[in-house]
């Protein structure tokens, strides 16, 4: 595949944001859409997004524009960072605007409510077909702000094609910005989302001051149920202990710029959920994905305890204190039970 030269990004939110500043740095044309004039113009004329990139100078060069078709035609790559309830929406609009050789590289992580699919089954359901085989998805330990400030990152970007997966490594290639090709879509996909509902657990775990022993159960009870709903779905079990997996777990569950954490802490801390959600300007993926994930596992039959316990504190209002005694009063059982190496 030729190499990337000009780039659409849709969703000016602080990873659409850092992922646009570090491609134009690059020396790639890209424009960022933004849904608001009044921000797009904001970033266009201050080089700053005060809302969601507060304090990082974005590049001189970098385009904002507020017109959809505009960002998405006869791009040779079109990044999606939309938040996931709208990917199927906001791709109803654009997707005739593609071009048929244009990449679409995924960022968005989630489970739509409705349907019970990853975003990469929604994307196969809404672009045209010359698209769908040019499809990538990047996931990994990766937060905006860092990514913003130049900090080491590495990420695993997941396509059924390798020449699309390493046509989106090398575009997104800098020495700070590292990443691996993967060809398990579905396993990449599960780990994106799901990992946004162990970081609201490890919060409400901080919140409630139960310390380390306590934050690493989750994380690592969390991955053994992520692993299983990712195999019921067809992923590859090793995709778990890469950056799309533990990585990404790991960073979430225990980094002070995790919203997901952070709406745990305040729920843990015994703050309403409504009040928390009111005042936050950045979207927490995990509350929407925590009721598709648990509706999803209770019709795979997939054993999910902490997702069905955040679950039930969001949408069921039990106590913190509940959850965590009905998880360790659970029957007791083998480590690796329901998991297939």
């Amino acid at each position: 595949m030729a190499p990337v030269r000009t780039v659409g990004v849709i969703g000016a939110g602080s990873f659409g944001t850092s992922l646009a500043a570090l491609l134009t740095d690059k020396g790639l044309a890209v424009t960022l859409w933004s849904h608001g004039e009044d921000s797009a113009r904001a970033i266009r004329e201050e080089h700053e997004n005060k809302v969601y990139l507060p304090g990082i100078r974005l590049p001189d060069a970098l385009e904002v524009s507020t017109d959809l078709a505009s960002v998405v035609a006869g791009k040779d790559m079109v990044l999606s960072v939309p938040p996931s309830h709208v990917v199927r929406e906001l791709w109803g609009r654009a997707a005739r605007f593609l071009a048929p050789e244009s990449v679409v590289v995924s960022a968005s992580k989630g489970i739509e409510v409705e349907s019970g699919l990853v975003m990469s089954q929604v994307l196969e359901q809404v672009l045209p077909a010359p698209n769908r085989p040019r499809l990538a998805f990047l996931s990994g330990p990766s937060f905006a702000r860092e990514v913003a400030q130049h900090m080491p990152t590495a990420v695993a970007v997941a396509s059924t094609s390798d020449s699309v997966a390493r046509t989106v490594q090398e575009a997104l290639a800098t020495p700070y910005f590292r990443a691996y090709t993967n060809d398990d879509v579905m396993g990449v996909e599960v780990g994106g989302a799901l990992k946004n509902v162990v970081a609201i657990a490890c919060g409400v775990s901080d919140g409630l001051g139960l310390g380390f022993n306590t934050r690493a159960a989750i994380i690592t009870r969390g991955l053994a149920e992520i692993t299983r709903l990712g195999i019921k779905l067809g992923a590859k079990p090793l995709t778990f202990a890469g950056l799309a997996g533990m990585g990404d777990l790991v960073l979430t569950c225990t980094g002070d710029l995790s919203r997901n954490r952070t709406v745990g802490m305040r729920l843990g801390k015994g703050e309403k959920l409504d009040e928390i959600l009111g005042s936050m300007r950045m979207v927490a993926e995990g509350v929407r994905t925590t009721r598709s994930a648990h509706e999803l596992a209770l019709k795979l039959y997939v054993d999910m305890p902490i997702t069905a316990q955040i679950y039930a504190m969001l949408y069921k209002g039990q106590s913190p204190a509940a959850a965590v005694a009905a998880l360790m009063g659970r029957d007791l059982k083998p480590e690796l039970a329901g998991i297939a190496w």
